[in-house]
């Protein structure tokens, strides 16, 4: 895959859609063996995003086993380690002796060049995993260090973990309105939360240079940012204060990106896109305009309503009106 794609079993027959899905494995990730009790229905989609120096991918698929051995090693071995996060149904990893089972929230390692094998639990839904590539050269840790961590679980619900899981599925969800400048940065600061998560694993310093020690920040800058849209007093003294850098510092950060935003205008824009989504969410139809402004931390109905308005050339009602009188998709 080149850029953002995505590809799925769809383009296939249902019973070719197994085959296709272990070739696909094979180029993207690494050659292993595939065995499913849904061979003769299996059901899969892949999304990959290239960041010039890793890669992130998005898996989604019916359950199955996968074994990497000896022999795959020897016929091909790209060097890598791969950090995946687990979304959804049960996984079970033995890499290197180190057998553990991940629920959805879970982060492991493995790497190419051991013997691996994994199998992801039939619970009555997709399996759904994302991996971050991580070249073994590139990663700045002792080695033998971080494959103490292959086929361990890594807690990614607090700190740097829980930054990085953030951070990855914005990638997953950005990705595709960024130029190719803007996604080297980006992979760039994929590779530093990674190394600085895996550093703390395993108590190993890790050096980052100026550059990419200014990106990490600005990624914890925009992951606060948007776990605190509904805080109405959320603006960037308040943003820079919680990072203990200067409002000066915290403006020129923004000012430096490719796309250049001022901190306010990034804090308006994510409350717009959050309260668009809401009002076009049937499920929410029973909430009123200035109660869904007020969930994302606008004080009052009628600001809210002339920055809608100013962002999406309507008022809040007109689009309310509009996405509700919209024909349902399939299965919506």
């Amino acid at each position: 895959m080149n850029g953002s794609a995505s590809v799925s079993t769809t383009s296939v027959s249902a019973r070719d859609g197994f085959e296709w899905w272990a070739h696909m494995v094979g180029d993207i990730v690494m050659p292993v063996s595939l065995t499913s009790p849904y061979a003769d229905r299996f059901h899969g989609t892949a999304t990959s995003v290239q960041l010039t120096d890793t890669d992130v991918s998005d898996f989604a698929f019916s359950p199955m086993s996968a074994r990497r051995a000896a022999a795959h090693i020897r016929s091909a071995d790209p060097e890598q380690y791969f950090l995946f996060l687990v979304h959804d149904s049960p996984i079970g990893i033995e890499q290197c002796r180190n057998n553990s089972l991940l629920t959805a929230g879970d982060m492991a390692l493995f790497d190419t060049s051991h013997p691996l094998s994994c199998e992801f639990l039939d619970t009555g839904r997709l399996s759904h995993v994302s991996l971050l590539r991580l070249p073994r050269a590139t990663l700045p840790l002792p080695q033998d260090r971080v494959d103490r961590l292959l086929g361990t679980p890594l807690p990614a619900r607090t700190g740097s973990g829980a930054l990085l899981a953030s951070y990855l599925t914005g990638l997953r969800t950005e990705a595709g309105r960024c130029d190719p400048a803007e996604l080297r940065r980006l992979g760039a600061v994929a590779l530093a939360l990674s190394a600085t998560f895996l550093a703390a694993r395993t108590d190993s310093p890790v050096p980052l240079a100026s550059e990419s020690r200014r990106q990490v920040l600005l990624a914890r800058i925009r992951a606060f940012i948007d776990a605190n849209l509904a805080d109405p007093g959320l603006g960037p003294a308040a943003v820079a204060a919680h990072h203990h850098i200067s409002v000066r510092l915290l403006h020129l950060l923004f000012h430096e990106q490719p796309a250049p935003e001022t901190v306010g205008a990034t804090i308006r824009r994510l409350r717009l896109e959050r309260s668009r989504a809401d009002l076009a969410d049937r499920s929410l139809g029973h909430r009123g305009i200035g109660e869904i402004a007020g969930r994302w931390g606008f004080r009052h109905q009628a600001d809210f309503s002339r920055a809608f308005r100013r962002a999406y050339g309507m008022p809040p009602s007109d689009f309310r009106r509009a996405a509700f009188s919209a024909p349902l998709a399939p299965g919506g």
